[in-house]
Formats: C-alpha cells, sequence, structure tokens
C-alpha cells in the first residue's frame, strides 16, 4: 500500500536577531499567484505611499525600491537599533492585505518573501541599482529613470548612477539566466 511522504518545509529564514538594528536588507514581495495588481497605477501609488508611511514609523531608510506589475523589490536600512525588518514585513502585509481587501479584492502577497541581509563589504549601490534596473531587464521601459513606479525616498537616485554589473541577488545566480547589468554610483 503506498503512503504519502510528508515533507518539512525548511525555514529558509535567518535567526530572528538578524533581522533587528541597524542593517540594510533587500526583500522581494510577490503578489499572490503573481497577479499583476500594479499594472495599475493607482495600486503601485497607494503601495509607495504605504511603504513612505509605514517605513517612515518603523524607523527604516528607504534606499531602492520599484514596484513591478506583480511584485516588488525593497532596500531598506534600520535606522535605530531597534528596529525590525520582521516585524514590519508582516505589519506592511497585514494593512496593505487589510485595504487591498476593503475594495473587495482577494489575497494580496504570497506567504513568503525573499530576503538578503548585505554582509560587510556589500554596496548598497549595486544592489539599489539592480533594483532599479528590474523594469528595464522586464522590458518595461529602456532607462531606468524613464518608470514611474522606481525611486527612494533618502536620495536623488536619478542622478549620479550609470549601469556597470555589480550584484546580482543569489537565487538568480542559481538559474541559467544571465545577470544583467545594474546601476552603481559615479
Amino acid at each position: 500500500m503506498w503512503r504519502a511522504m510528508q515533507f518539512r518545509h525548511k525555514n529558509m529564514r535567518l535567526n530572528p536577531s538578524q533581522y533587528k538594528g541597524q542593517r540594510s536588507y533587500f526583500v522581494t514581495l510577490c503578489c499572490e499567484r503573481r497577479r499583476r495588481v500594479f499594472a495599475n497605477g493607482r495600486n503601485a501609488d497607494w503601495i509607495i505611499d504605504i511603504l513612505r508611511q509605514l517605513s517612515a514609523s518603523f524607523k527604516f531608510a528607504v534606499y531602492a525600491y520599484c514596484i513591478m506589475p506583480d511584485h516588488f523589490h525593497l532596500l531598506l536600512t534600520g535606522t535605530d537599533p531597534i528596529c525590525d525588518l520582521l516585524q514590519f514585513v508582516a505589519d506592511f502585509k497585514e494593512i496593505t492585505t487589510r485595504q487591498y481587501r476593503e475594495n473587495g479584492n482577494q489575497s494580496l502577497w504570497q506567504k513568503k518573501l525573499y530576503d538578503h541581509v548585505l554582509r560587510q563589504g556589500e554596496s548598497r549601490d549595486a544592489v539599489a541599482g539592480y533594483i532599479w534596473m528590474n523594469p528595464v531587464r522586464a522590458g518595461l521601459c529602456t532607462a531606468p529613470h524613464e518608470y514611474p513606479y522606481s525611486g527612494s525616498f533618502v536620495i536623488d537616485w536619478k542622478k549620479g548612477f550609470l549601469p556597470i554589473e555589480l550584484w546580482t541577488p543569489e537565487w538568480r545566480n542559481k538559474t541559467k539566466h544571465p545577470a544583467k547589468p545594474k546601476l552603481a554610483a559615479t
């Protein structure tokens, strides 16, 4: 008689203490079933507004963001020793999902997220460049500054950055797709 095997889902999270304090984090959140929720510009603007409000209240500096049609990338840095990325993401997802459902919609986010805690020596500029080049790689624009749903809350990112190849997230390095050009400080 065949018995179903039970697989334990591997926990991909670091120790929770690694998500606290004055560190920099690269985060990707995907829409439930990769629905293209943010192809609607009003929804993209709405998410940017919530991000601005919540990041300020959680004391995170948003160095780079890019809202794509079905996901978004974020590079943020804790500005206080009590900053907690996991709590910030949980509250962000809860608040945005609740508001999204109030308009008669379904769930907004996938349960999991991709995160990367920047290590000493990793360039925040290179990670930001990867984020800002995302719509170019996806064919949504020809230059990152043309895309209306990318930005930074702490720097004037449209000035002083040129495309160069420096950083790619770990998950992308494991795929067959070659890395595309990214932005870095000039």
